[in-house]
């Protein structure tokens, strides 16, 4: 099974899989941040926003957000939580906007999404096209440097008489632009246990990497991963937050 594929007929279990994210303190972190480095303005879109969850969070911070995911079943879940937003099925690395936007942001790492390096230069130019002078684009990252193969998150969650354990980690070659994110989705109920496990490829960078590719653009901020407080990066922890203002 592909893991597009896989996404798909899972759409209605995203949320379990997700279900130990602290959206709230996530999506207000990154209002902090537009506070201090935007333009005070509210129009928000969000990069591969899934089934909706930090759109909400921003529409009742009172910006007008909006979102793109390549998944419709994950967009219909997110019309469903967030009525007043608009949802359209684009690819980040190419999509169009109609008006000009204050805050873009890209949330659980998902900036890796992009292919490659050419396919992440891409999302950086339709990024930049479609924010206002002075706008933010806001994402998290990890570098490729920093990758240990041997870590996983796991944890699990019941929906009615069935239970979810998800497992999910990084791996890297060592070398080249391709990492991959390794998932276990393991349901049981009182028919037995299915697993399905998956391996996406994702753009491997460093930091010093990302940068680089930023800074034509944007003028670039980085922080560490901690969402309750603002501090800024200090060169060691393979996680951060990228602030991103377009020149």
């Amino acid at each position: 099974m592909s893991f597009n594929a896989l996404y798909t007929d899972l759409s209605g279990y995203y949320d379990l899989m997700c279900v130990d994210i602290d959206y709230p303190a996530q999506s207000n972190a990154i209002h902090r941040l537009q506070q201090i480095f935007g333009n005070g303005e509210t129009a928000h879109l969000d990069l591969a926003c899934g089934t909706g969850p930090h759109v909400r969070h921003f529409i009742d911070f009172g910006y007008a957000s909006s979102g793109l995911d390549i998944n419709q079943p994950m967009l219909d879940i997110a019309a469903t939580r967030c009525p007043e937003a608009q949802f359209t099925l684009q690819d980040m690395g190419s999509f169009e906007v109609s008006a000009p936007l204050d805050l873009i942001t890209c949330f659980l790492y998902s900036i890796h999404y992009n292919a490659g390096i050419e396919k992440l230069k891409m999302c950086m130019t339709s990024v930049h096209r479609a924010l206002k002078s002075g706008g933010v684009f806001c994402f998290n990252a990890v570098d490729k440097e920093k990758i240990d193969n041997g870590l996983f998150v796991k944890h699990s969650a019941k929906q009615g008489s069935e239970l979810f354990t998800f497992r999910s980690g990084w791996h890297y070659s060592g070398q080249g632009e391709k990492q991959s994110l390794r998932l276990s989705i393991e349901k049981t109920d009182a028919d037995g246990t299915q697993v399905w496990n998956d391996e996406h490829p994702m753009v491997a960078v460093s930091f010093a990497e990302l940068v680089t590719l930023l800074e034509p653009y944007f003028e670039v901020h980085l922080f560490e991963h901690n969402y309750e407080k603002i501090i800024p990066w200090e060169n060691t922890s393979g996680n951060a937050i990228f602030v991103c203002v377009k020149k």
